[in-house]
């Protein structure tokens, strides 16, 4: 395996104690490629998982949204092989996952699988005109499915970039690997996502996207050096079940998306304000109070990721906070996708909130929100660094050992290492 030390720098720093598990790490990798595949020309890929800083179920309607890379990331050694087939093998799965690239339509029996991804992002990468052909890849993943940091968009956007890195020669930008990764959610794998995470594991670092135009949307890089202002982010999994709750998920966007229709638009960001509001009344009684709240979430929120920016860009980081603070009360109160409304005893999302409420109070600082889709899951809490230690101990004494997450911004996002 060649020296990856200078590479693996610019990923994840010069911790020393963090470059040595990095290495540990890649030569584990190089070692289960080599036991599978044999010797030979091998590339190195890395993919972010990502976290989201602001705008809480905007993206579907048009909005603006504020996300971040994150150093916990997906690897991946592939090297061309002399098939027209794709062979992953997947840290903690038994078997390979196989495709034919000769058969590129989707499949019914494969939806939300990994062959419906990589079928789906070769077939993307043909309709658009770029080159794919066969490849061994042995890839390992610490962005862990239903962490809430986006595994499955870490994971496609690598898919894209070994496609990208070994046949075309790395010319495709990273916020295309990142429409093509949505397609393949979307089309392929049968889950109708956003783009919003894609885009933060492509583009890496602090970023704002403004999807009015869903098409082409507009990506802005935040210069801002979170580790310097003495806080850090936490991740905190509460345990809960996503199984049942897809109608939850569902009527979020729904509901937001009828009150636009209402007003004869397609999404809440091409709605007049003062228009909703002085339709209220007539839109209660045809929808009800909860799709009210829901649309006034989107407006405020919506704004509110511009302003968080503006605090960024002006290292106003106490403004920041305040910001977020604001959305998550937004979410618990006006989105109300805090609770399952069919849910009385598990409430996991709501106790960790007040639980960090309760401790950041004595920290004077920091702030805290739900993280991603929310009913159940995870949140994200942003505290002194100083604290962590007593509020991982507050956390895991309620949700359990290895719940609380450190994270770490990236500013790289989806990257080629190197070949050996």
């Amino acid at each position: 395996m060649p020296d990856l030390t200078h590479m693996l720098k610019h990923l994840y720093g010069n911790d020393p104690a963090t470059l040595k598990y990095q290495q540990r790490r890649y030569a584990a990798l190089d070692a289960a490629f080599s036991a599978e595949f044999g010797t030979g020309k091998r590339f190195y890929f890395s993919s972010p998982g990502r976290v989201e800083l602001g705008g809480n179920h905007t993206d579907h309607n048009h909005g603006r949204v504020l996300a971040a890379s994150i150093s916990l990331d997906s690897i991946a050694a592939a090297a061309l092989n002399r098939s027209n087939r794709v062979v992953i093998y997947s840290e903690g799965y038994t078997s390979p996952f196989k495709v034919d690239l000769a058969e590129l339509a989707s499949r019914a029996n494969e939806r939300e699988t990994t062959q419906a991804l990589i079928r789906g992002i070769a077939a993307r990468f043909k309709e658009l005109g770029y080159s794919i052909g066969g490849f061994n890849a042995q890839i390992s993943s610490e962005v862990l499915s239903g962490s809430g940091l986006s595994s499955s968009a870490s994971i496609e956007v690598l898919i894209g970039a070994i496609f990208n890195g070994l046949y075309n020669a790395n010319r495709i930008a990273p916020q295309e690997l990142a429409t093509i990764g949505q397609y393949a959610e979307n089309v392929y794998f049968g889950k109708p996502c956003g783009l919003m995470d894609q885009m933060a594991c492509a583009v890496g670092g602090i970023i704002g996207i403004d999807f009015q135009d869903v098409a082409h949307p507009l990506v802005e890089r935040i210069d801002f050096d979170f580790a310097a202002s003495g806080h850090s982010l936490v991740m905190v999994d509460t345990g809960g079940s996503h199984a049942d709750l897809t109608a939850d998920y569902a009527a979020v966007p729904k509901e937001m998306q009828a009150v636009a229709s209402a007003l004869e638009t397609t999404s809440l960001r091409d709605v007049n304000e003062e228009i909703f509001h002085a339709r209220l009344s007539e839109l209660r009684r045809l929808l009800g109070d909860r799709s009210i709240l829901r649309a006034m979430h989107f407006f405020e929120e919506n704004k509110r990721v511009s302003r968080q920016i503006e605090a960024l860009n002006q290292n106003d980081f106490q403004g920041f906070l305040d910001l977020v603070r604001d959305s998550g009360n937004s979410s618990h109160k006006r989105l109300q996708n805090i609770v399952s409304p069919n849910s009385s005893k598990e409430q996991g999302l709501a106790l960790a909130l007040a639980l960090s409420e309760d401790f950041l109070s004595t920290c004077e600082t920091g702030a805290c929100r739900v993280h991603g889709g929310g009913f159940a899951g995870t949140i994200l809490s942003i505290l002194p660094t100083s604290a962590i230690g007593y509020y991982r101990q507050k956390m895991e004494g309620v949700f359990g050992k290895g719940c609380v997450t450190e994270l770490t911004i990236r500013n790289t996002g989806v990257f080629n290492i190197m070949s050996s």
